[in-house]
């Protein structure tokens, strides 16, 4: 007797939610590349089934909510929300479902928005992890049919756990060396320019508005300038993982706008680095990358990370901490020539800043160095001003605005510091340490 053994797998379900063109494109080429189909509407006309491949299971509701009530989702499915006015109550509805995708079509602006809304209703960092935006894969999609291939080639991607990357072409960054760095502040560019010269690809996540005092040393200036240079590297800003690459290709180190860290999940670096020097932990966890590092306080190895760098001057500056976390903020600036809070010029009043004075100026103690409105920031005492935030931007009251170094033409405001040095020997030591392991 013989016998043939011929295995059939499921075929997966993509559930569409909205009847738009872009789904009805994205419909019609999923169903080509084997997926069982479920589109949801509340507009009958749009589930017309003359516009869908035979065997779409066509779902009407009242309102979006009533049409996903109708739907059973599995671990297995796909979800894909495309629809111009219920996207956000689509979204709040299965942000906590268990499915192996969800995506939202939508602009950067709109997301940006409902992130904010979601953060406000009290969605933590990991909740809003578990949602893609952009979807698809980065191919320069305009029309309808073209974000319909973009889309359906990175449900693909996933289904089958591929990279991606392109056949004829070896991967262009050995993923052993990518780094992605949460903030890109002074100390955060510190620590990039060394594990740059180390020979790892790095990567840095910003904000929209960095607050950053040393921008003549941080690649954080980029978010403003497009590029940034220190110490004879170069940052660009870039708004795609393509454009990353590119970057890293030109020896430039890429800079994002992206506090809450999506881009992590997709570029799956090998090591990931909170930079963000908040004194609190603000989403990262070790299940970020194989190897996950925090500087200062706020975290705890390796409960929360691999490991802590101490970031508290002093004795322990630069340590590797693998049990237990960093020393607490004094909130005292380091001392030079016996100054220290003297140095840190804060705004008097809330309001837009208009600096009157560049970075590497020389002031003496009572000179004007910007105004808030219709308030002078006066200097405290003579030296340099060797740091001041970005012109324009708004800030509150007692915020910290200024840098003083009371070294005057001593001071080095084209160089990262000391303090830097030290915590990215501590970073770079972590990392060879902890990638053996």
């Amino acid at each position: 007797m013989k016998v043939f053994i011929d295995v059939c797998s499921c075929r997966p379900t993509l559930i569409l939610v909205g009847a738009g063109h872009v789904n009805r494109c994205v419909a019609s080429l999923a169903h080509q590349t084997g997926f069982a189909l479920k589109v949801l509407d509340t507009h009958p006309a749009s589930l017309n089934p003359e516009n869908y491949p035979e065997g779409c299971v066509l779902i009407h509701g009242q309102t979006m909510v009533e049409a996903l009530d109708k739907v059973q989702i599995t671990p297995q499915d796909y979800v894909i929300i495309a629809t111009n006015h219920e996207d956000y109550c689509a979204l709040e509805h299965l942000i906590d479902c268990d499915c192996r995708y969800l995506g939202l079509l939508a602009s950067k602006r709109k997301v940006r928005h409902f992130r904010n809304q979601l953060r406000e209703q009290g969605y933590n960092q990991q909740q809003l992890q578990r949602w893609h935006s952009p979807v698809g894969l980065d191919i320069g999609a305009e029309t309808p049919a073209e974000i319909a291939v973009s889309v359906v080639a990175e449900l693909l991607k996933i289904q089958h756990k591929r990279p991606g990357s392109v056949l004829a072409e070896d991967v262009r960054v050995n993923p052993d060396k990518l780094v992605i760095i949460r903030g890109a502040g002074d100390l955060a560019s510190g620590v990039a320019l060394r594990l740059h010269r180390a020979g790892f690809k790095v990567v840095m996540l910003e904000c929209e508005h960095p607050t950053v005092i040393r921008r003549t040393v941080a690649f954080a200036s980029a978010v403003f300038e497009k590029t940034s240079c220190v110490e004879g590297i170069r940052a660009r800003l870039v708004d795609s993982p393509a454009q990353a690459f590119e970057a890293l290709e030109n020896q430039e180190i890429p800079v994002f706008i992206d506090p809450d860290g999506i881009l992590i999940s997709k570029l799956k670096p090998h090591f990931v680095i909170d930079a963000i020097l908040a004194k609190k932990n603000c989403g990262t966890h070790k299940k970020m990358a194989p190897v996950t590092l925090a500087l200062g306080p706020g975290f705890k190895a390796p409960e929360d990370v691999s490991g802590v760098i101490e970031t508290q001057r002093g004795h322990h500056l630069g340590q590797v901490i693998y049990q237990g976390s960093a020393q607490e903020d004094t909130g005292v600036p380091g001392n030079i020539l016996g100054f220290t809070h003297q140095r840190v010029v804060r705004s008097p009043i809330a309001g837009t800043i208009t600096p009157c004075v560049e970075i590497g100026t020389v002031v003496k103690e009572g000179d004007c160095i910007a105004n808030i409105g219709d308030c002078r920031v006066i200097a405290p005492i003579s030296g340099m001003v060797r740091g001041m935030i970005q012109p324009g931007s708004a800030v509150s009251k007692d915020f910290k605005i200024a840098d003083i170094d009371p070294r005057g033409e001593k001071a080095d405001y084209t160089t990262v510091s000391d303090k830097a040095r030290a915590i990215s020997g501590g970073v770079l030591e972590a990392m060879l340490n902890l990638a053996q392991n």
